[in-house]
């Protein structure tokens, strides 16, 4: 009998639909530091929020496709680290936090500071993120998720510089919030994620009537309303925070 040869063993490869969506939201991150540096910041902060588009499109299209890899997550979280960690940081310090020098070396020390703070836990949250994934209630992220952070950063800076504002005149609003989006990431305070509710395609009605009146919202002015939406989003956290606190009660002392 004639014996068969081995089968050679089938190379890993990757599955390319979720990834193009990532490597989107990638080259979206990396031309918003690109575009901050040459001074086009409405196009950086734009760029930005495409990149959170895609962010939210991969892992959809992963679990419909049934394409979902290790490589697949560890790739997505990578990019996230260039979207909403570098790009953001970078594109606040141009616009503002670079001016931070015009006060003296030591604040322009501080300014570069904080926009690497961010960058920082912008990569700690994700790591904290990827190590508890399987661990927390899905129907809420500990600490503010790095593209909610984002778009609070990108909206700040694209409303400021829609209305006229220079980031010189604007640097230490631009310190606060840089900093308050920094330590709201790593915070372990909840915010409601929206995916964890029931498994089906049913929604109110007025949900689908609230989401046209948004999208309407933001087609006749995005960067004030991306604005207002991304501060209310991070606000939540400390207002739950406190609601639970209150509802809480004082400690009873033990007679």
């Amino acid at each position: 009998m004639e014996s068969t040869p081995p089968s050679r063993p089938r190379g890993r490869g990757i599955y390319l639909l979720p990834n193009l969506f990532t490597t989107g939201g990638l080259f979206a991150g990396f031309y918003a530091i690109i575009a901050a540096a040459q001074g086009r910041f409405d196009v950086a902060c734009i760029a930005v929020f495409i990149a959170a588009i895609l962010d939210g499109l991969d892992g959809r299209v992963a679990r419909l496709t049934n394409t979902q890899s290790e490589f697949g997550v560890q790739y997505d979280s990578l990019a996230d680290l260039i979207s909403f960690g570098l790009a953001p940081a970078l594109v606040m310090y141009h616009w503002a936090l670079s001016a931070m020098r015009l006060d003296g070396a030591t604040l322009g020390k501080i300014g570069w500071i904080a926009a690497f703070l961010y960058a920082a836990c912008a990569a700690l949250r994700l790591a904290r993120f990827n190590s508890q994934v399987h661990q927390v209630d899905k129907r809420w992220f500990i600490g503010l998720a790095s593209p909610a952070a984002a778009g609070l950063v990108a909206s700040f800076v694209w409303t400021c510089h829609a209305f006229g504002y220079s980031g010189a005149q604007l640097r230490y609003g631009a310190l606060a919030v840089t900093v308050a989006a920094a330590l709201l990431m790593v915070s372990r305070l909840r915010y409601f994620s929206f995916k964890g509710g029931p498994r089906n395609d049913r929604v109110p009605f007025l949900a689908i009537v609230a989401v046209l009146v948004v999208l309407i919202a933001i087609a006749i002015d995005p960067p004030t309303v991306l604005l207002a939406i991304t501060a209310t989003y991070a606000l939540c956290g400390p207002a739950y925070w406190l609601y639970r606190k209150i509802r809480r009660g004082p400690p009873e002392v033990a007679p």
